[in-house]
């Protein structure tokens, strides 16, 4: 597809005109019959595989299917952190892998995707968690990832916002990621869209999956869809929380989960919050967006569901530990909230791997950590898809562990007490 460029006057003129002269940034294909690869699932994760196995594999015969329109889903729906602050060393060396490729990924797209490398300040509030928190902070630079362990004064001088006379949640410092930061959750999958379109992969959107084509032998070889049936050569799965629902047509139960998540957004202010902040007493992270809205959420609804909403008891829990650490924010108004379904995994760790079923492949289970990902997700699971074989820094994510007993319980990072 040709590429298109603009000036100034033709940026104002669309603009005054209602936007009616832009081209589609991708081809909205029509299926055919066949590909050698068929991903399910236009979020970010699947349009990063389509688009890694195009440019990196050489893998051009794919298609990408979507039954809503492309980010309709969790890809929207997120609070648009990314960073790489693991502990484990099954996890760092894949979170920065995807941290490495963010720094990059407007380049590699053509595509502003407004990535900002801002910082992230997870607060502690005891000696036990500073203590903790800079075992964090040296597991990660042994991995060659940059930490700081920072004292009161420190954060005082970086957030002098916070409540620092908090009896009840002392601020005893916190541990900063200078690289970490937030990118602009759209800008990501259509640049990821854009970019596979231009590669020839087949973007096909309102076409869901109503159960998987096999052979005598059980083996997947395409999808069955609203839109007719698709074969393949092999078909990978990233649908995000319909992931439980979706291998359900293979007969594979998987150790999932969906729950809800909320998040928030407020009223746009003056630029206050520098980075991105975590409250290290409770699940609370905040963040201030390009237009001054403070985005933020916290835990999960705690029961399952498919619903993109969520309940007012969590609503009003992530209200009270905003004030518990800055209460300036109970003067802010909120915009709008919303709900995204994660699948939620044993461990808090996610899933890329081959399934007990030959030719289905499984990209599931991040719970909170889906956003932060998307690049290296996409990588690996088309190396997954082209080679047969794990990529080695997403080695760790077997879907067999949770039968072998190698967890990956990342504690601060994993479904009980996330650090976003």
């Amino acid at each position: 597809m040709e590429r298109q460029h603009y000036s100034l006057f033709t940026l104002a003129r669309q603009a005054l005109t209602g936007h009616r002269g832009w081209q589609p940034a991708w081809r909205d294909a029509a299926p055919q019959d066949r590909y050698d690869v068929v991903v399910i699932g236009g979020g970010g994760h699947g349009l990063a595989t389509a688009y890694y196995l195009a440019k990196i594999f050489g893998v051009t015969s794919v298609a990408v299917i979507e039954k809503g329109w492309i980010g309709g889903g969790n890809a929207g729906r997120n609070t648009t952190i990314i960073r790489s602050n693991y502990l484990l060393p099954g996890n760092i060396p894949f979170y920065e892998h995807s941290l490495k490729l963010w720094e990059g990924l407007e380049q590699d797209l053509n595509y502003n995707a407004m990535v900002s490398q801002r910082g992230i300040l997870n607060l502690c509030h005891s000696d036990e968690q500073r203590d903790a928190f800079e075992r964090r902070g040296n597991a990660m630079r042994l991995h060659g990832v940059d930490a700081d362990l920072l004292g009161p004064a420190e954060v005082r001088r970086m957030a002098p916002f916070l409540d620092f006379d908090n009896a009840r949640f002392p601020i005893f410092g916190g541990l900063l990621q200078k690289r970490a930061g937030t990118a602009r959750h759209d800008g990501v999958v259509w640049g990821f869209a854009r970019a596979a379109s231009d590669r020839g992969v087949d973007i096909i959107q309102n076409c869901e999956v109503t159960g998987f084509v096999r052979d005598p032998s059980g083996r997947v070889t395409g999808v069955e869809t609203s839109r007719g049936k698709i074969l393949a050569g092999k078909v990978g799965m990233a649908v995000a929380g319909n992931t439980s629902r979706v291998a359900s047509f293979a007969d594979l139960r998987l150790p999932i989960e969906s729950h809800v998540l909320q998040a928030f957004v407020s009223e746009g202010l003056k630029p206050v919050i520098p980075g991105v902040i975590t409250f290290g007493a409770g699940h609370f992270y905040i963040s201030q967006s390009d237009k001054g809205g403070l985005v933020f959420g916290g835990d999960l609804d705690g029961y399952n569901s498919y619903a993109q909403r969520g309940n007012l008891p969590i609503v009003e829990d992530v209200c009270e530990e905003a004030m518990a650490i800055m209460p300036m924010v109970g003067r802010a108004r909120v915009l709008r909230s919303w709900g995204g379904i994660m699948d939620m995994t044993l461990d808090g760790s996610p899933i890329i791997d081959r399934t007990p079923v030959p030719g289905l492949y499984l990209n599931g289970g991040w719970c909170y950590g889906g956003f932060k990902a998307t690049p290296a997700s996409g990588w690996c699971f088309a190396h997954l898809l082209a080679r047969d074989a794990p990529h080695p820094v997403a080695a760790h994510y077997r879907l067999d562990r949770f039968a072998s007993g190698q967890l990956l319980d990342e504690k601060g990072a994993g479904a009980q007490a996330n650090l976003q």
